[in-house]
């Protein structure tokens, strides 16, 4: 890695004939009308705008393919002799308003698109007293500045003598010394020689135009033997115009060196097998993690799906996955909903798609993923990543030792996945589960939905048909209003002890009232005899006698009981401290 400072007129030279181009991959300009005056007014007053950062062309281990700067005229087929990794924005506007002759494709700051030319106002530029907006003024493509709806010209610089008599020197020819002396002697001829007109500009010349013409920029310059993960690291660290660039885009520009057209085939996987809510939210690189984990495990190598591992990857490998992968995603969804869990919002971790699909694409060899017990074993090690809570940060450790030891557990009936034995549950943790945000949160409300949880009114059961028809609220069992009436602890009440799903509907027929009043209005409006009731009521691990006698301190007892029971049921896991003295104290029993 070299760091130097080269001059902006040598740079714009460079992204003018195509020395210096970006990588194939890289987003589309972004800039508006004001952060380019802004840019250019920093330019002009010599101030740093940052440094920029290059890889030398023909990097070994990484092959992008390349395309010129926007509005440079180089031939895209010109070998570059640098890629542009970071300050593709600043580049892009200072060469368009700075060099190219052509007008500034942007937008307002509304994103109204718009085509611009850039003056220097010779007055306002030696005026210290003057607004830094004025001394650089954009106009339109016409070179008029109008008022009143276009009927009045204010400014009109669409002719040379035209900026002569405005004072309004063009931009654009600030870094040609060659173009600046001409436009520089036929502006003294214009006004005659005039001394006070010739000091003037003198005083801009020293000022405002030689230091622009030496104006320096810091370039970062990375070598040819810049490793693939370096590159990345890059990448993740800047923004393109405030969007991060991705391990996948890294990947796509790889592959295609080898006329692969990777978002593409992407784009078409997932319209084909993530359209469905439940994988919608799994992205372009969250398949790639996965393609790695599968295709490192296949091999019988070291298995890992960290960053430096999917550059890695190869169009071969990805070619020989894909399709099975896709596959694996999709039984996943099948098994996640088998287990009530229908839509991304409701997923307890995104992240655990990744090696649940490699998993359930290993294990579809000889269709053994559709075996009931190689599908709860399945389940057994989702459950207690889930209510262990163990996939809410970077996993791909993780991820690679679930491949193994769980493939290896359900193959050869060997030691516990390491995600089953890190399984952990505080019982005090149920008073702390408030929000749908959390992952076990989510997993308790599949949970109930599982054991054939009932509506309390229409009697039906909440599978993927009645999710689907109708929207499944989440509804207080002794209601909000009663409770904060009753001034019971909001800790208790607004836990997840307290929460149940039922439909929309049923739950705006609910209201506020006590459990006893609203059980009996449901009753008295003829929807469902009492034992019904009590049947649909029991669906949901609630004690319908504590929910008749409004016994709020018992009912939080029994069900939370209950709910820890669940969880042990579906982690086949044991959860201790069920009696601790916090329990006692916070519950007021121990919960059995």
């Amino acid at each position: 890695m070299k760091t130097n400072d080269r001059q902006l007129t040598d740079l714009m030279k460079a992204v003018d004939s195509g020395a210096a181009q970006l990588p194939d991959f890289q987003r589309g300009w972004v800039w508006d009308d004001g952060r380019i005056k802004a840019l250019i007014l920093s330019v002009i007053h010599n101030f740093p705008v940052g440094a920029a950062m290059f890889l030398e062309y023909g990097n070994e281990s990484i092959h992008f393919k390349h395309k010129p700067i926007e509005g440079s005229p180089a031939d895209p087929a010109t070998e570059p002799d640098e890629l542009i990794l970071d300050g593709q924005q600043r580049l892009t506007s200072l060469y368009n308003a700075l060099y190219s002759k052509n007008p500034v494709h942007t937008k307002t700051d509304k994103g109204k698109e718009i085509d611009r030319y850039y003056y220097l106002d010779i007055s306002k530029a030696l005026d210290p007293q003057a607004d830094d907006e004025d001394v650089v003024v954009s106009v339109p493509a016409n070179k008029q500045i109008t008022s009143d709806f276009g009927r009045n010209i204010v400014i009109d610089l669409s002719t040379q003598d035209q900026e002569f008599n405005f004072k309004m020197f063009p931009l654009n020819i600030i870094l040609n010394i060659a173009e600046e002396q001409n436009w520089q002697n036929k502006y003294f001829a214009h006004y005659g020689y005039d001394a006070e007109v010739i000091k003037q500009f003198t005083e801009l010349l020293s000022k405002v135009i030689m230091p622009t013409q030496q104006y320096q920029m810091p370039v970062i310059l990375l070598d040819k033997n810049t490793p693939k993960e370096a590159v990345c690291q890059v990448f993740e660290n800047v923004n393109t115009g405030g969007v991060s660039l991705t391990v996948f885009e890294l990947v796509t520009a790889i592959f295609a060196m080898d006329d692969f057209p990777l978002r593409k085939d992407w784009e078409d996987r997932q319209s084909r097998w993530f359209s469905d809510d439940l994988l919608s939210n799994v992205t372009a690189t969250d398949f790639l993690t996965a393609l790695t984990l599968l295709a490192s495990f296949k091999a019988k190598r070291t298995v890992s799906c960290k960053k430096k591992d999917v550059l890695s990857l190869s169009l071969a490998e990805y070619k020989k996955y894909a399709d099975s992968l896709c596959r694996g995603f999709s039984i996943a969804e099948k098994l996640l909903k088998e287990e009530r869990i229908f839509a991304s919002r409701d997923l307890p971790y995104s992240t655990q798609l990744i090696p649940l699909s490699a998993i359930c694409t290993v294990l579809m060899d000889n269709n053994r993923i559709h075996t009931t017990t190689v599908k709860n074993m399945v389940k057994q090690w989702y459950w207690c990543g889930v209510f262990g809570e163990l996939y809410g940060s970077a996993n791909e450790t993780r991820y690679a030792n679930d491949i193994v030891q769980v493939v290896k557990w359900i193959n050869d009936n060997s030691d516990l996945p390491k995600t089953v034995t890190d399984f952990y549950f505080n019982p005090m943790r149920l008073l702390g589960l408030q929000s749908r945000q959390s992952a076990a949160y989510k997993g308790m409300m599949a949970l109930i939905l599982k054991n054939h949880a009932r509506d309390f009114i229409s009697g039906a059961e909440m599978d993927f048909s009645t999710y689907s028809d109708e929207k499944i609220d989440v509804h207080h069992i002794f209601p909000r209003d009663y409770c904060v009436g009753m001034n019971y602890d909001k800790l208790k009440w607004n836990s997840i002890v307290n929460k149940t799903p039922i439909s929309a509907s049923s739950n705006r027929e609910i209201g506020g009232y006590a459990p006893s009043v609203y059980l009996e209005r449901i009753e008295k409006k003829g929807s469902v005899s009492t034992e019904e009731l009590d049947r649909y009521v029991e669906s949901h691990w609630i004690d319908y006698n504590l929910l008749r006698n409004d016994d709020f301190q018992n009912f939080m007892i029994r069900r939370a009981g209950r709910l820890l029971g669940a969880i042990e049921t579906a982690t086949g896991r044991t959860i201790a401290g069920k009696d601790s003295n916090e329990v006692q104290q916070a519950f007021g029993a121990e919960l059995k």
